[in-house]
């Protein structure tokens, strides 16, 4: 209204400068002027309306525009050079099944897979690094951690100062369209293999189809009563059960099956048995069982089957099976038992009595051929005395050394034999330890360095000095060995106690003081499929002739001889650990004020204040145990078994979680790559990093990432002091 004002007060000023005498001019003339000026007002009057008419369609096809922006049917996006999320449309936001508003500035690598995250990022530095039209495909993850297969279309356009500084993509779910092609193109195959013979049994084939379908329906009723049937006996045991039909389909299963395996309904239901969970249960002592043993007979039992499954690793099975008719169908029921924890069990509770037996066995296999090398050994000497010509003496020099390595080996095994035997005295650890650092000095790789490091307070032990001494070279040995081009071997004492929680951990302790020596190095690693069995005598990975695999069995008899226990913790390309556990004075610990309650005290003071607590720990027994005592200390947990759960997790609760302890060996994304994550997405987040290799050295990748080192293993105590002292650090 104001303009259109302004607009008639300039027009009349302009009238007024040009003001005719109308006086002059004739009837005739006016009248034509007032003509003039009706036409020019409806002129005006018509561009105006067409001008409002203008306006009205310009503002419903700003409409219509939004409206197919938004609900367009792929998704829209607009991206910085970071990959922040500018602008996205309503269907991109329904994609991710996230609020349009909480994606605003968000990094659009949290909806990708961490397989595509490379694949985006060089997508970004093609679109604004060439300017052009650029393509990709990649997989997306929306909130409730689906995967979908997306195709990116990506162009740069300008911003609001005509700078090309954003990208507009166009998301399109190829998902359907990838099970299409492959769907599509296997029916085009078999089709044109079919047509031709199909064409000329249609008419005969009409006349059975009708009583096909007659049946067909039948069998539908009574397989639904069937699956009624099956699912009520189903969902009432606690063993994992599985019902099939007579394709070996899964019929359904119990909610049990689903919690065992790490299978979802999806992945299970109405698919082939083999086919389960990506093929996981392709097993073919399975396959045997159900399609050669089953078919001659009813039912069979204990069926025990060893597989690994990529979900949840090595597991014994005891499986039995039943066939069952109902309704006029066949069904299998087939009931797993996981029997693998009474396995372990069972070879734990093996192991001591072969291994005794064995040691029965080598003592008399050892006594027997000390009494016949004897004689060789005595007739060597007179030989070497009557024989002096260099022939001769060539050969009794081999016969001689070869001898003497014989006796060396028996007296190795009398070890094994015998480990417990010995004089116990009070032993000062860092003495003997001394002592093998001054021999790996002097005949160790110069590329190996050698560290040693205990506390000035450390506790006496009551030991063989010579057993002891063999033990710890022994390890030093094999941890030369393990460094075939240099490292680092560390030789770490240490006083530590033994409380209730870390027995619940390690079978093989007692509640009690013990000094423990710790023997590392940074080579190759312990494969784990080999672990379990590097103490079994006459084991060894060495080349023939360089080990006798009764190094780490004998050192092992020795140590449980001092009341002692062995624990080792390996990581592939990193390097292993062996802490040996000696029982401590019990007379020195007392005298240095009674450990016992001051350690009891002291935890129970360093409790928690409902903070939450991120536990990414793969180990289950390590990681429950770790979150009963921290639960019981007023801490609140979130617990991860890989790293790449442990970020999401961070992801979604980083409001909330105050502390972060991360393991540095996991699956899928380890410790490493977890705290850069975590730290990218919370530089201010505290984190304790937790690793069963004590060397530091190790850790120097990520010292400046972390908060604290946590080694394992450790006891409640020195759990929750690390975490009170890293939680109250400014």
């Amino acid at each position: 209204m104001e303009k259109s004002e302004t607009l008639r007060k300039q027009a009349e000023r302009q009238l007024k400068s040009k003001t005719l005498d109308l006086q002059k001019l004739s009837a005739e003339d006016v009248q034509g002027m007032v003509h003039e000026l009706q036409v020019h007002q409806i002129e005006l009057e018509i561009q105006n309306e067409e001008l409002r008419r203008a306006q009205n369609e310009l503002e419903e096809s700003r409409n219509r525009y939004s409206n197919l922006y938004d609900f367009a049917p792929i998704g829209y996006f607009t991206f910085d050079k970071n990959g922040l999320i500018i602008e996205v449309n309503l269907t991109g936001a329904h994609k991710l099944g996230v609020e349009r508003s909480f994606l605003i500035k968000k990094p659009f690598l949290f909806y990708i897979t961490f397989s595509s995250r490379d694949v985006f990022s060089q997508h970004l530095r093609k679109v604004f690094g060439t300017n052009t039209r650029q393509t990709c495909e990649i997989k997306l993850v929306d909130k409730n951690k689906n995967q979908f297969d997306a195709r990116l279309e990506s162009l740069l356009v300008q911003d609001s100062g005509g700078n090309f500084s954003q990208c507009r993509t166009a998301i399109t779910d190829i998902t359907e369209i990838k099970k299409a092609e492959d769907k599509l193109q296997r029916a085009h195959n078999e089709l044109e293999t079919q047509v031709e013979k199909r064409t000329s049994e249609l008419v005969d084939a009409n006349e059975a189809l009708q009583d096909e379908i007659v049946e067909r329906k039948r069998a539908e009723k009574a397989e639904q009563d069937a699956s009624i049937y099956a699912k009520s006996i189903v969902e009432t045991l606690r063993e994992s059960l599985a019902v099939l039909d007579a394709q070996l389909q899964i019929v359904t299963v119990n909610q049990t099956f689903y919690n065992t395996f790490k299978v979802t309904p999806e992945e299970t239901l109405n698919k082939f048995i083999y086919d389960i969970g990506d093929r996981q249960w392709d097993i073919p002592k399975l396959q045997k069982l159900l399609e050669e043993i089953l078919p001659e007979n009813t039912q069979f039992q204990d069926f025990e089957v060893e597989h690994e499954f990529q979900n949840i690793g090595p597991r014994t099975m005891l499986l039995n099976v039943r066939r069952i008719y109902h309704g006029g169908g066949g069904l299998i029921i087939l009931a797993i038992e996981d029997i693998t924890e009474i396995k372990k069990l069972e070879l734990q509770l093996m192991r001591p009595q072969r291994m005794e037996s064995i040691g029965t066995l080598a003592g008399g296999l050892a006594h027997d051929l000390n009494n016949m090398l004897t004689p060789m050994m005595l007739s060597l000497q007179t030989l070497k005395e009557k024989l002096t010509d260099e022939q001769s003496q060539k050969l009794l020099t081999i016969l001689e050394q070869n001898s003497r390595r014989s006796a060396d080996l028996i007296k190795q095994v009398m070890s094994f034999a015998r480990g417990i035997e010995g004089e116990r005295k009070p032993l000062q650890v860092m003495h003997f330890i001394s002592e093998i650092e001054k021999i790996a000095q002097e005949t160790f790789p110069r590329d190996i360095e050698l560290k040693k490091d205990a506390p000035d307070d450390l506790w006496t032990v009551s030991g063989d000095a010579t057993q002891l001494h063999q033990v710890i070279m022994n390890l030093c040995v094999n941890a030369r060995d393990a460094m075939p081009y240099g490292g680092i071997l560390s030789i770490i004492a240490s006083n530590f106690f033994v409380d209730k929680n870390y027995v619940r951990m390690h079978a093989d302790a007692k509640i009690g003081s013990y000094v423990v020596i710790t023997v590392s190095d940074t080579g190759t690693g312990i494969l784990p499929k080999i672990m379990d069995r590097i103490f079994e005598p006459f084991f060894t990975t060495k080349e023939q002739g360089k080990g006798t695999g009764l190094g780490l069995s004998t050192a092992q008899a020795i140590v449980k001889g001092h009341g002692g226990f062995i624990n080792v913790y390996s990581e592939i390309g990193r390097g292993t650990a062996f802490r040996v556990y000696l029982p401590a004075n019990e007379t020195e610990i007392s005298e240095t004020t009674g450990i016992h309650e001051a350690c009891e005290e002291q935890s129970g003071l360093l409790t928690g204040n409902g903070e939450w607590i991120l536990v990414a720990e793969d180990e289950e027994s390590i990681q429950d145990i770790t979150s009963s005592i921290l639960e019981e200390n007023e801490y609140k947990l979130l617990n991860a078994k890989d790293g790449a759960e442990a970020v999401a997790l961070y992801a979604e609760n980083i409001d909330k979680i105050k502390l972060v302890l991360v393991d540095m060996m996991m699956p899928i994304m380890d410790g490493q790559a977890s705290i850069r994550a975590i730290r990218k997405i919370n530089p201010e987040v505290k984190i304790i990093a937790v690793s069963g290799l004590t060397e530091k050295d190790r850790l120097a990748k990520v010292a400046d990432l972390t908060n604290a080192f946590l080694p394992k293993p450790y006891t409640a105590e020195e759990l929750l002091k690390t975490i009170h002292e890293v939680l109250c650090a400014k």
